[in-house]
């Protein structure tokens, strides 16, 4: 599927009928799509940063939801399942366990249902699916790049804001010509397919995938010498206690964490930890989910000139 586009990569997934309704489509109807969900009982919608539009049997899409909207069946669900698993789903536990695929051009397909019992649960009964399309913004982080450089830095934003987003445009930018290490723990950065990043992320930058933030943190400082260590959504104390140990040998950290303001960052205990360190220069806060990406606010923080 080389040169494909998102968008081909998500329909190649969908059974045939499906498949050809959504490749109909316009082209200006593809404008700003951010997901496909489909779900049993529901059907299949695309969601905007500023709409939801439903696919009805007609072919067309429409923002209403109504009794004409394409109807999606649970056989459906489960052969985009199988063409997701390459028709061998055993061979998929652990997808399957984490609920998600990494697909090409970076899409992220997220699986939900119902899991298996025993010791090792894994999704068997499937009711609905997530593709995300995994959007590159160059330029979004060109002002706080040339801000923030050689700075540690948090950015910080509700759900849907872009903070994905605006923390890989960063690691491009400074992965081009620094030792960068990327703890990407669910793949959703560089989203890493047959070892190579299906997003730019720099032509310097390590990736470290399917990790826990704090051990990839850790095993970077000892093993990778980087300049700058890039992670998403901390959120745990663990994750902060390994960021404090790698500011402490010299190493930059560029991290996200949910939070619309200042006194949302100060209320948990991880993010509060490291304002209140001193080592790091800045908190930059995105716009929110109707303008993703969008810087709204920068907030210099103790070790700032």
């Amino acid at each position: 599927m080389n040169g494909s586009t998102s968008y081909e990569v998500i329909i190649s997934y969908m059974p045939e009928k499906l498949r050809e309704m959504l490749a109909a489509l316009p082209r200006e109807k593809l404008s700003g799509l951010m997901e496909v969900r489909l779900r049993v009982g529901s059907g299949v919608y695309f969601v905007y940063s500023d709409k939801t539009a439903y696919l009805m049997k007609n072919g067309q899409l429409s923002e209403a939801y109504s009794e004409n909207v394409c109807p999606v069946s649970v056989s459906a669900v489960r052969s985009i399942v199988e063409r997701l698993c390459h028709f061998s789903i055993h061979s998929c536990r652990k997808q399957l366990t984490e609920g998600y695929f990494v697909l090409e051009g970076g899409v992220r397909a997220g699986v939900t249902g119902a899991y298996s019992y025993g010791t090792e649960p894994a999704l068997c009964d499937f009711t609905s699916l997530n593709f995300r399309i995994s959007r590159a913004v160059e330029g979004c982080a060109d002002d706080i790049f040339s801000r923030f450089f050689d700075k540690s830095i948090i950015i910080c934003g509700g759900v849907n804001s872009g903070k994905t987003t605006v923390l890989r445009e960063l690691c491009r930018l400074t992965g081009n010509f620094r030792k960068v290490t990327l703890v990407d723990e669910r793949n959703e950065i560089s989203c890493l397919m047959n070892g190579a990043p299906q997003n730019n992320v720099g032509l310097m930058t390590d990736v470290l995938s399917n990790i826990s933030r704090s051990e990839g943190i850790i095993n970077a400082v000892r093993t990778l010498s980087p300049d700058v260590i890039f992670c998403d959504e901390i959120a745990s104390m663990a994750d902060a206690e390994a960021i404090m140990g790698g500011l402490a040998c010299g190493v930059k950290f560029v991290v996200t964490a949910h939070g619309k303001s200042f006194s949302d960052l100060l209320k948990r205990r991880e993010t509060a930890m490291l304002i209140n360190s001193g080592f790091f220069d800045g908190a930059v806060f995105l716009e929110g989910g109707h303008s993703p990406s969008v810087v709204r606010e920068v907030r210099r923080l103790g070790n700032a000139d």
